[in-house]
């Protein structure tokens, strides 16, 4: 166990005066633009590579102060060494949190040992099986070079290098990346359907190697290879990240394409270290590299920089402002970026799985809301789809838009629009459009009188919806480390300041359990007890199958 910190936001000295800030202040941004000449430097940080904009959040100094005064008063920097020195954190698990010691470049302890040398031999053997795959050396059963990888994997195994694999597509030098993750049988076939078994490669990617989902489709995926090729292509053709030697050994892996993880690295924050075979089978060795350095760039800013400029804890207060003082219950991510497309998807694991939590580190029920809705879409997608709610609805939700200044495509026109888009929707939610503006608009374009009375109030906006613009130089593996790298942090401040366990997942554990009792009944091996809605539900599947 660990001396962490057991303090929530709730419990400390800032509370009350961010309770009475809240209820007191009135937020004309517009206003205060106009009065405040410093806004934007102050609520910004800035480096070579990226600018952070929090100007048009809902926040003054006198908020932000506070917001930091909690965050030292629930001992905020004694938590962040407490991970990074490897205390057993996971304190339900009884497990330390280091998945930054997959990408540090210093010693990493665990239990007092030095991690890094067992982390580097994987990295190793990682990078080494690599370029004998994208050289040419390791070669399918017939003889031809492989250039397909299909990662089958499920939730940190599936979501962190499938977000990543589409991030850097443009960077892609080797195998075209396909993932299975959904027990729905659809998902396999249509991968199937798309590959050659003679050039395809497989990655079973299940720490214990007894994932449900994950054996059931490693399990179908074997079956239509040795159709195709025979049982000695499984050698050559498979791949595993386990550590579950023997349950490889059995599947026909080989221990040499057997790649391991620890206890210590959480499935959604794993993608750095093992999980990760498939980027680098994709985007190559260097720019899997490049990605760790990129990450481990963001633990230093996170571990090294004062409070006041500390991106991943700025992101995190203003995520506490809105969710425990403001009352804001979801948090849009909308990447104008294309390549980003499956990021808010990975947030939603790894904030949503983190912090959805409602019994805190002593095991009593927390009387505070904690881990928001996270959800988004790309920009300008999402433009013509959601943002109506997000300019005009009834709840104000807080946005993160993320762009970079340069294209990844040929098309720089596109690509000027896509930050214009990016930079007008920031614009529009904080200023607004006034009723004066709107009456104005119109008597201009010669709408009629009795049109402007009737259409003025659809027309209005009220503004003041605070969003966050985390702008980078551009998409590079480097950026794109960081930048998951930062989210990362912020997760991990939240789940501190709301004293909850963030790296654990019991909600998760319980679904499994009940699925495995439910599915011999749904098959017809045994009967079950059940309540009254279940059964009726399994009594109609049986039916509807039997018709």
């Amino acid at each position: 166990m660990s001396d962490f910190p057991t303090i929530a936001f709730s419990d400390t000295a800032a509370h009350a005066a961010l309770k009475g800030l809240a209820a007191s202040k009135q937020w004309d941004m517009r206003q205060r633009f106009t009065a405040e000449s410093d806004r934007f430097e102050k609520f910004s940080i800035s480096s070579s590579e990226l600018l952070f904009d929090y100007s048009k959040n809902l926040v003054d100094d006198e908020v932000m102060t506070q917001l930091i005064a909690s965050a030292e008063q629930c001992k905020l920097s004694s938590a962040i060494e407490a991970m990074f020195t490897g205390q057993h954190i996971n304190q339900t698990e009884d497990r330390a949190v280091m998945h930054t010691a997959l990408r540090a470049k210093s010693p990493s302890f665990v239990d007092g040992r030095d991690v890094t040398p067992d982390v580097q031999a994987v990295l190793t053997s990682m990078k080494s099986y690599t370029e004998r795959v994208l050289s040419g050396e390791h070669l399918g059963a017939t003889g031809k070079k492989l250039t397909t990888v299909v990662n089958i994997g499920i939730g940190g195994s599936d979501l962190g290098p499938v977000m990543v694999t589409e991030a850097l597509k443009s960077f892609q030098v080797g195998l075209k990346p396909y993932f299975v993750s959904n027990v729905d049988g659809a998902d396999l076939t249509y991968v199937l359907a798309d590959v050659d078994p003679e050039t395809t490669l497989f990655i079973v990617v299940s720490k214990t190697f007894t994932t449900q989902e994950t054996l059931t489709n490693a399990h179908a995926a074997r079956t239509w290879l040795v159709e195709k090729l025979g049982e000695e292509a499984v050698a050559s053709h498979f791949a595993a990240v386990s550590t579950n030697l023997d349950g490889v050994k059995d599947f026909g892996i080989l221990e040499a394409n057997t790649f391991g993880f620890w206890s210590w690295v959480g499935g959604r924050y794993s993608l750095w270290g093992a999980v990760g075979l498939s980027i680098a089978l994709s985007c190559g060795w260097n720019n899997f590299q490049a990605l760790l350095d990129g990450a481990n760039a963001a633990d230093e800013h996170f571990r090294r920089t004062s409070f006041e400029k500390n991106v991943p804890v700025i992101m995190a207060l203003l995520g506490i402002w809105y969710r425990n003082y403001l009352n804001f219950g979801s948090y849009a991510i909308i990447p104008y970026s294309q390549d980003l497309h499956r990021f808010p998807a990975y947030l939603q694991q790894a904030d949503m799985e983190s912090n959805g939590k409602y019994v805190d580190r002593n095991g009593q029920a927390v009387d505070f809301e904690t881990g928001p809705v996270i959800w988004g879409e790309p920009g300008t997608n999402g433009q013509h789809a959601f943002f109506q709610l997000l300019h005009q609805g009834t709840e104000k939700i807080p946005v993160d838009f993320i762009a970079f200044a340069k294209a990844t495509s040929p098309y720089q026109d596109h690509h000027d629009k896509l930050l214009a888009n990016c930079l007008a929707q920031s614009e529009a939610m904080m200023n607004g459009k006034t009723e004066d503006e709107v009456v104005k608009e119109m008597q201009a374009a010669g709408v009629s009188e009795a049109s402007i009375d009737q259409l003025k109030a659809y027309r209005t906006f009220e503004g003041n919806r605070p969003s966050t613009t985390i702008l980078y130089k551009e998409l590079t593996p480097f950026n794109i480390g960081h930048m998951i790298a930062l989210y990362e942090h912020k997760i991990f401040v939240q789940g501190v300041m709301w004293n909850v366990f963030s790296f654990d997942q019991w909600g998760v554990e319980l679904g499994k359990a009940l699925a495995k009792r439910i599915l011999p009944v749904v098959k017809k091996e045994k009967s079950g007890d059940f309540d009254a809605s279940t059964s009726a539900l399994i009594e109609k599947i049986h039916q509807f199958i039997d018709e």
